[in-house]
C-alpha cells in the first residue's frame, strides 16, 4: 500500500519484570472504503527486527461497485509483505506482474532500487459481496540489499509450513520458527507467522530471535497473568521466554528477527539508510524516472510534504 497518514499509535511501556516491554495500540483511520490501523512505526518502536511498517487493513465489506483502489505508487529500500484473512486483492507492478492474492497466500515484493505497483479490488469482487481483511507489512532491507534489483514472488497457502496440534495452528509465512523454514526468500534473520489458538491452548515463544512481537488480530489472550484483546501489538523483552494462552478463540501474528543494521529514514513510501537516497527517490518519482505499471496509467503524485 501507499503510505496513508494516520494518528500515532498509543504506546505504553511496562515494568521491566514483565515479559512485555511495550504495548502499542494503533489508532484507526477511515480512508473512505475501509479502515486502516497502523502499529509500526510508532514513537516507542520504529522496528521489530526488520519490520518497519505494520498495517491492519479492514475488516471491511464493500458496497456495490466499490472496493480498494490504491493507484500505482513507488517504493525503495524495502519489501512489502501482503497477507489476507478475507477478500481478494489484484496486484500489478512495474515488472509486469499481474495476479490476485487470496487468504493464506503471500505476496512478497522486493522494491530494492525501485518499483511501482497498484493494489485494487478485482472487478468480480465489486458486486456488493466484496470484503477485505488482512495485514500489509514492510520489511526494511539490509544496507547491502537496498539497491538490489526489484523482484516479486507469490506463494500459495499449501506451500507454507503448518505447525499444528494441541489446539494450535501456526502457519509460517516467512523466515524460521519452531524448527521450520518458510520457502519465502528473505534478506535477514526474521520470522513471521499466522497463529490460531483454541480456548485454553498455549503457545510458547522462545528467545531464539532477539526482537519479537505479537499483533493480536482476534480474540483475547493471557500473558504472564495479563489479558490482552485484539488490536494491540505486544513487544517482548529480548531474552525472555513468553507463553501466549488463548482465553477465547484467538488469532495473532508473530513477527520479529535480528535488529537491523542501523536506523532507517521513512518518507512516504520510501525507506532508506540515508536521507540523500530518499531525496533521490523523490526526484525520480516526480520526474517519472520510475518504471510504470503496465495497463494501469493512473499514479499517486508525490506528496507536497
Amino acid at each position: 500500500m501507499s503510505w496513508l497518514g494516520a494518528d500515532d499509535p498509543k504506546c505504553e511501556t511496562l515494568d521491566e519484570a514483565n515479559p512485555i516491554e511495550t504495548v502499542i495500540v494503533p489508532r484507526a483511520r477511515d480512508i473512505g472504503s475501509f479502515e486502516v490501523r497502523r502499529a509500526l512505526p510508532s514513537a516507542a518502536k520504529q522496528m521489530i527486527g526488520p519490520f518497519i511498517f505494520f498495517d491492519q487493513m479492514g475488516p471491511a465489506e464493500f458496497l456495490l461497485g466499490t472496493g480498494m483502489d490504491v493507484r500505482p505508487h513507488p517504493h525503495i529500500g524495502l519489501a512489502t509483505v501482503t497477507y489476507l484473512f478475507r477478500g481478494e486483492v489484484a496486484h500489478k507492478d512495474s515488472l509486469g506482474t499481474d495476479l490476485p492474492i487470496r487468504p493464506g497466500e503471500v505476496n512478497w515484493m522486493t522494491a530494492g532500487r525501485g518499483i511501482a505497483h497498484s493494489e485494487r479490488t478485482p472487478p468480480a469482487q465489486r458486486d456488493g459481496s466484496g470484503r477485505l481483511f488482512g495485514i500489509q507489512a514492510w520489511v526494511a532491507l539490509p544496507r547491502r540489499d537496498e539497491e538490489r534489483e526489484p523482484a516479486f514472488s507469490h506463494h500459495e497457502k499449501a506451500d507454507l509450513p503448518l505447525i499444528a496440534g494441541e489446539g494450535k495452528d501456526v502457519r509460517l509465512i516467512a523466515g524460521s520458527l519452531y524448527g521450520e523454514r518458510s520457502p519465502v526468500a528473505t534478506f535477514s534473520d526474521m520470522f513471521y507467522a499466522d497463529c490460531a489458538l483454541e480456548p485454553g491452548a498455549a503457545l510458547p515463544l522462545e528467545a531464539e530471535h532477539e526482537e519479537r512481537g505479537a499483533y493480536l488480530v482476534d480474540g483475547t489472550v493471557e500473558i504472564a497473568g495479563d489479558r490482552f484483546d485484539a488490536g494491540q501489538l505486544l513487544v517482548f523483552h529480548p531474552g525472555d521466554r513468553v507463553t501466549i494462552r488463548a482465553l477465547t478463540p484467538a488469532r495473532f501474528m508473530l513477527l520479529g528477527g535480528a535488529p537491523m543494521d542501523g536506523p532507517r529514514y521513512i518518507w512516504w513510501n520510501f525507506v532508506a539508510s540515508s536521507r540523500a537516497r530518499i531525496d533521490q527517490a523523490k526526484a525520480d518519482w516526480r520526474a517519472k524516472r520510475f518504471a510504470m505499471v503496465p495497463g494501469d496509467p493512473e499514479f499517486i503524485p508525490l506528496p507536497e510534504s
